[in-house]
């Protein structure tokens, strides 16, 4: 089983601003930019890592401009089976979103985690080549133990 840190989720007040930063101080390319879960959300290669950004400004109290941190995977059930068998309650089931599956968690210091799996076939076509980009594992990621 596969699992990588795969991006940062931050908010935005002001999307095209934050963008115009990230690509212009450190050469970020958008990977995709489109509609999840009722909200914008572009993705960005900022190096080999990504950040995930929400057209949404930021929250008050918690995290502040700092939403989540991404973990894939590439076998979210296992990985899920693996956690619970070790005692950690989820507050909430899978979600699946056609290519998209995750479930959110909690951290220690209250740090949230979204743990995902992509299944890249069911990519629609027109963000395939920046979304298999995102999302393709390497040979950094395996799971400690495999």
């Amino acid at each position: 089983m596969g699992v990588r840190i795969q991006h940062t989720h931050i908010f935005a007040a002001n999307m095209e601003a934050t963008l115009r930063f990230w690509r212009e101080m450190f050469g970020a390319e958008i990977l995709f930019d489109m509609d999840i879960a009722g909200a914008r959300n572009v993705m960005i290669a900022v190096g080999s890592g990504c950040l995930n950004i929400y057209d949404q400004p930021p929250r008050e109290g918690r995290g502040g401009p700092f939403h989540h941190l991404g973990l894939q995977t590439d076998d979210l059930d296992s990985l899920v089976a693996h956690m619970k068998a070790r005692g950690f309650i989820f507050r909430g089931p899978i979600r699946e979103y056609g290519y998209l599956r995750y479930i959110m968690a909690m951290a220690p210091d209250e740090i949230l985690l979204e743990i995902f799996q992509v299944d890249l076939e069911k990519i629609p076509p027109e963000h395939r080549a920046g979304m298999t980009r995102a999302f393709t594992f390497g040979a950094d990621s395996r799971f400690p133990g495999d």
